[in-house]
This record gives structure tokens, C-alpha cells and sequence, in this order.
């Protein structure tokens, strides 16, 4: 002997001015198998408290509203309820509704309407309305839950990109002062040796002993260049300067930069942001474009300061867009959220155009955009270590 099924408790909100109608609607849902707690009310006033007070304090199950009362009317219902927040499912039950009217009730949010010479549908529309609400409620959760971790992962990644250039700037410290300011002690006492040596032997150890001296002291730079770029310390538009001429001597790439200013105060963080950028992305067309020419543009206008780096190569393949590790690419996306901005990356057979863009809000400290020499033609970072 099967168990009989219990009863599908439901509180309904009637919104009807006629006690028998009301009476009607009940005695159908409760003929269907439905145990009803139900409330009906016709003002305004009256729906608007039902609606905060809930049924013993909770939320109503259903709403079943008359097209047409007194001073009251499913629209404005509809509205008040939409106003409300509420995720009650609403459904006009009314004598007579024009179709014009039904449509513009669910295009308001309604989520069914029937007429009440056929309440044989009301209780499968009721039940259908509830069941779709809450599969409503359960994405809404979802998405909020699935927001929050992407927010939360948002943050995480921002704290490590932070975190990795403090500790890339007190590497580069130490290099700077511990091990470049041996080595370049070092290359002056030798220096002293070379050249007060009367015997020959001692000389040539003394000038083997400079050269392996000049190799660690370019060594410790370039170390210390790419956990700190000291160059920036003379402003962007002077790194940037730098960071392409180096590129183009060292890879042959014809490569050109173009800069709206000549100086620009920026937000702190934000220089280092465009100049890593840059760098990612010249050292991606170095790795995979086979380009022959690239385009460095800065601009600062509108309060957006933009950095493009294009080049005539293969481009990238959706393929290579997709991959799973292509950490390359998400790092300069976390990195740009870091001071507000974002990036763009389009590409095609072609060639590929890197776009950051930042808005800058004013807030913070400006940068040290300190007036610079042309260092285009330079040779060595201005800021490193002094020659002898």
C-alpha cells in the first residue's frame, strides 16, 4: 500500500474585490490537492502591507491578481511589486483581458494571465509560475555566488601583482646596493692595480679581472632592470623611449614610438603598469609575432591614457588566444585592473595591436616625471650604476 503524497502547502496574495470570486479561486486550488493559506485584499494600502508582512513572515508563494478594482488595478500591483524587489511570481486572473493588455502585463514582469471562466488552468499555471520563480531565485543566487568569487579572485590577483613587485623593487635594491656596489669597488681597486703594476704578468690578470668585473656589473643591471626598470624614475615617456630603441638594436625590428606628450604626470602605479605592458608585449613579438615592424603610440587625452603596441607579424590564432596557459595574456588583464584599466588585444593574419587603457581619476599621487634628457640614442639605463 503506497504512502499518500503530503498536501503542497501554499500561501496565496488574492487581489480581488469580489469575496465569492476569491472564494472560488481557493476552492479550485484546494480541490486540485493544494493546501491553501490565502489572504485576499483590494487596496492599494492593504497589498502593500500583505506584501511586507508576508505570510506569518514569509515570503508569499504566489500573487493572483483582478485586471480591474476600485482605485486599485494588476498594473499598478505589478508595479508595487516590482518596486518591492520581490521575486513573487504574478498572475492576472481577471473576467475579461484584452490581448494588448495581457501582453503589456507580461512584458511588465506578469508571469501568467487566465481568465476566470477557466479556472480549470489556474492551479497548473500557479504551480508552473512558482517553479520557474524559483528556478529564477536558485540562478540568481548562483550568479551572485559565481560574482563573488570572481570578485574575490579579482582581488587575489591584484595582491599577487602587488606583492611580486614589492618584492621584485627589494631584490633589485639588494642587487643594486650589495651586489653592485661590491662589484663596482671591486672594478675600481683593480683598476688602481692595473695600473700601478710594473710587471707585466700582474697587468694582464689585473685587465682579465676588469673584464669578468664588467661582465657581473652588466649582468647585476640586467637583472636588476627586469625586477626594477630604474628607468622609470625618469618617466614613462623617457622609458618607453628607452625600452624601444633597445628593442629594435638588440632584435633588428624596425620599431618607432610616438608619445602625445613629452611629459605626463601620472597616478603612481600607473607608469609601471604601461611600461610592463609594453614590455610583455614586445617581449611576445620577439617570442612569436615574426614581425619586421612595430609601432609604439602613448597618448594621454580625454583624462584616458592609452598605450598601443602594434606590429605587422602572423598575429595570433584563436588557438593561441584560448590556450589554457596563457598566463602571458592574463597577467597584463589582472595588471591593468590593478589602477582601473583594461586591455585589448585584436589580431589577425596581419598583424596584432595591444591596447591598454587607463582612465585616470586624478586620485593619488602623480608620478616622478622629472624633466629627462633624450636617452633614445643612450646606450645604458641613466639610472644604473656610473660608468668609471
Amino acid at each position: 500500500m503506497s504512502a499518500t503524497p503530503p498536501r503542497r502547502l501554499l500561501r496565496v496574495l488574492h487581489i480581488e474585490d469580489s469575496d465569492l470570486d476569491h472564494q472560488l479561486v481557493v476552492t479550485q486550488m484546494r480541490r486540485a490537492g493544494l493546501d491553501v493559506t490565502s489572504m485576499r485584499v483590494e487596496t492599494a494600502a492593504e497589498f502593500e502591507a500583505a506584501l511586507r508582512d508576508g505570510c506569518g513572515g514569509e515570503d508569499w508563494d504566489v500573487i493572483l491578481s483582478d485586471y480591474n478594482l476600485p482605485g486599485f488595478s494588476g498594473l499598478m500591483a505589478l508595479d508595487m511589486l516590482r518596486a518591492s524587489q520581490r521575486l513573487v511570481p504574478f498572475i492576472i486572473v481577471s473576467g475579461e483581458i484584452g490581448e494588448d493588455v495581457a501582453v503589456e502585463a507580461m512584458r511588465n514582469g506578469a508571469s501568467d494571465y487566465l481568465l476566470k471562466n477557466n479556472l480549470a488552468r489556474l492551479v497548473p499555471a500557479t504551480l508552473h509560475a512558482i517553479d520557474a520563480q524559483q528556478a529564477m531565485r536558485a540562478k540568481q543566487v548562483a550568479d551572485a555566488a559565481l560574482a563573488q568569487s570572481k570578485e574575490r579572485l579579482r582581488e587575489l590577483a591584484q595582491h599577487l601583482q602587488t606583492s611580486v613587485e614589492a618584492e621584485r623593487a627589494a631584490i633589485a635594491r639588494e642587487v643594486h646596493d650589495d651586489v653592485g656596489g661590491s662589484l663596482t669597488a671591486l672594478k675600481f681597486d683593480i683598476a688602481w692595480i692595473a695600473r700601478h703594476a710594473q710587471d707585466e704578468a700582474v697587468r694582464q690578470r689585473a685587465q682579465s679581472a676588469l673584464e669578468t668585473v664588467n661582465h657581473a656589473l652588466e649582468a647585476s643591471k640586467r637583472i636588476m632592470h627586469n625586477l626594477r626598470p630604474a628607468i622609470l624614475e625618469q618617466g614613462l615617456v623617457a622609458a618607453l623611449q628607452w625600452m624601444t630603441a633597445r628593442f629594435e638594436k638588440r632584435t633588428g625590428i624596425a620599431t618607432t614610438f610616438h608619445s602625445s606628450h613629452e611629459q605626463m604626470q601620472l597616478p603612481a602605479g600607473v607608469p609601471l603598469v604601461a611600461y610592463r605592458t609594453a614590455q610583455e608585449a614586445l617581449t611576445n613579438i620577439t617570442k612569436h609575432a615574426q614581425a619586421s615592424r612595430v609601432k609604439v603610440d602613448l597618448t594621454l587625452a580625454g583624462g584616458v591614457l592609452s598605450l598601443e603596441v602594434s606590429d605587422n607579424g602572423r598575429g595570433l590564432s584563436p588557438a593561441d588566444l584560448s590556450k589554457a596557459r596563457s598566463f602571458g595574456i592574463r597577467g597584463l588583464h589582472e595588471r591593468a585592473g590593478t589602477v582601473g584599466g583594461w586591455v585589448d588585444l585584436t589580431s589577425g593574419p596581419h598583424g596584432t595591436t595591444l591596447i591598454l587603457l587607463v582612465p585616470l581619476t586624478g586620485e593619488g599621487p602623480p608620478s616622478d616625471d622629472a624633466p629627462h634628457e633624450d636617452v633614445r640614442s643612450g646606450q645604458h639605463d641613466p639610472t644604473f650604476w656610473g660608468e668609471l
